[in-house]
């Protein structure tokens, strides 16, 4: 084979891996271990012989199987063929179940993470695996148990193209019962070929990260800056109980390092200067930084009447924006 063809081999295969993938879940999926055997039944109520036919997953094409019997064994040293097997009575299919490997992906149980924005009733969690085509979610012991009632999420807001899949979820905790009931997140992941199921289980306070909050005013008091700040309007109310604590990183005008500060009144001589927030009482993960804000030199004009000292910078990137 010549280099050229090698490469446009690579290129197609590497095309129709990513390309493939269930998108849903088979109700009929039977899930296999990689070696052993597992044994059909055609489940129909008709009687009498049938044939046996298996499609590979990714596959239109159909092969028929040896064997009349209502049941099918396959067995197999390593994996088995995966993909449709059905029975058939003449042109009529009676039955058909997919098989597919039960992967036992450790890997996969760091792909899944969730975050809330408050003590509100949703949050959401992120799949992050990219390898599986179809994922779903669900919560409580029904999912955790794999109990038939268990109902399960499988809208989700897909993200581009290799960042996953994030689901928005609904808890049914009163605040009364939230810091002490734990939120069980089942999630089952497949392609074509695999499947693996995992779950989490954490207290609601474990996954808090607020938005990001606002900077109200800028205000010189004497030779200080007193920063006003008020939490993301998603964050829980009223703020009285549920406390958050800010952080402040402004930029010296003397000799133009970073600080940082878990005051509200700073130095008045900074360039800029922007916030973060995190629950007071959890010490939850802190939010993201606002943008930052210029701060007008002491002296400078301003607008009459605006003792504000902070405006929003008009470019849109600064290089010292730190995540």
């Amino acid at each position: 084979m010549t280099p050229l063809l090698s490469w446009i081999f690579v290129v197609l295969w590497t095309f129709l891996q990513e390309a493939r993938g269930l998108t849903f879940f088979p109700d009929n999926a039977v899930f296999v271990a990689k070696a052993g055997k597992v044994n059909l039944t055609c489940d129909s109520a008709t009687t009498g012989n049938v044939t046996w036919v298996f499609i590979p997953h990714g596959d239109v094409q159909k092969f028929p199987l040896k064997g009349t019997e209502r049941r099918l064994e396959v067995a197999y040293k390593d994996t088995p063929q995966l993909g449709e097997y059905s029975c058939w009575s003449g042109e009529t299919m009676l039955w058909s179940a997919h098989l597919v490997l039960d992967a036992q992906d450790t890997r996969a149980d760091s792909m899944l993470n969730c975050s809330a924005k408050s003590y509100n009733c949703s949050f959401n969690c992120h799949w992050s695996d990219t390898y599986y085509t179809a994922v779903r979610l669900g919560l409580g012991k029904d999912c955790s148990e794999n109990r038939k009632n268990c109902s399960w999420i499988t809208r989700s807001s897909q993200q581009h193209p290799g960042q996953g899949f994030v689901f928005e979820l609904s808890n049914a905790l009163a605040p009364s019962t939230e810091e002490t009931t734990r939120i069980e997140v089942t999630a089952e992941a497949m392609n074509d070929y695999i499947f693996h199921r995992t779950y989490k289980t954490f207290f609601l306070r474990d996954i808090i990260r607020p938005e990001s909050p606002r900077i109200v005013q800028c205000q010189e008091v004497g030779h200080q800056l007193n920063v006003s700040i008020e939490p993301a309007a998603s964050w829980s109310k009223p703020h009285s109980y549920f406390k958050l604590e800010h952080e402040i990183e402004y930029v010296s005008r003397h000799n133009g390092k970073n600080i940082i500060s878990q005051t509200h009144l700073i130095p008045r001589e900074v360039s800029k200067l922007r916030v973060r927030s995190r629950d007071a009482v959890v010490r939850s993960k802190w939010s993201e930084w606002t943008p930052w804000r210029n701060v007008r030199k002491p002296g400078t004009p301003k607008k009459r009447n605006s003792k504000n000292k902070c405006k929003p910078q008009r470019h849109n990137k600064d290089p010292l924006e730190q995540k």
